[in-house]
């Protein structure tokens, strides 16, 4: 069964830094997947935060995040990274992975991040 498992959450104070991992395990082909982070906040829709595409890497970011955080990949070691940096409460929100090939998507199960002093 296809998994993507997240790590790496916690409670951080305003202008501290984070590294989120997401291993995915039973991917036939991890690398052919754009792999993206969204997140969560408590009476808020899902929101999309980074993505990294399958073939070239290229990186989008939303707004709120750029020249904070950083996605990158690791196809060797099917797994895909956030770097969260100078954090601020708003970032509060439970991180999920997402994994979308043209035929499938996969979510993990999140891991709650919370900015506070």
């Amino acid at each position: 069964q296809v998994q993507l498992v997240e790590s790496g959450g916690g409670l951080v104070q305003p202008g501290g830094s984070l590294r989120l991992s997401c291993a995915a395990s039973r991917f036939a082909a991890f690398s052919s997947y754009a792999m993206s982070w969204y997140r969560q906040a408590p009476g808020k829709e899902r929101e999309l935060v980074a993505t990294i595409t399958s073939a070239r890497g290229i990186t989008i970011y939303a707004d709120s995040v750029k020249g904070r955080f950083t996605i990158s990949r690791d196809n060797a070691k099917n797994t895909v990274y956030l770097q969260m940096n100078s954090l601020k409460p708003a970032d509060t929100a439970v991180y999920y992975c997402y994994a979308a090939s043209r035929v499938v998507k996969y979510w993990g199960q999140g891991t709650q991040v919370t900015v506070s002093s």
